[in-house]
């Protein structure tokens, strides 16, 4: 398992959530992250998830 991480930002550019989740994959985690997003009503906050590696994985301005 490989670890992700999940970050929100509210427009003054404070952070909301910073969180760390495990996947097998960077689909796998695509789609975890997704449901985070939806789970914590952040669908149109500024968010993002980056990869172990960096890669940028899912990203809402």
């Amino acid at each position: 398992m490989r670890t992700y991480k999940l970050t929100a930002y509210e427009k003054n550019g404070k952070c909301i959530t910073d969180e760390s989740f495990t996947a097998e994959t960077d689909e796998e985690a695509k789609v975890k992250g997704s449901a985070l997003i939806d789970e914590k009503s952040l669908v149109e906050i500024t968010h993002r998830v980056v990869s172990p590696a960096g890669k940028l994985l899912l990203f809402h301005v």
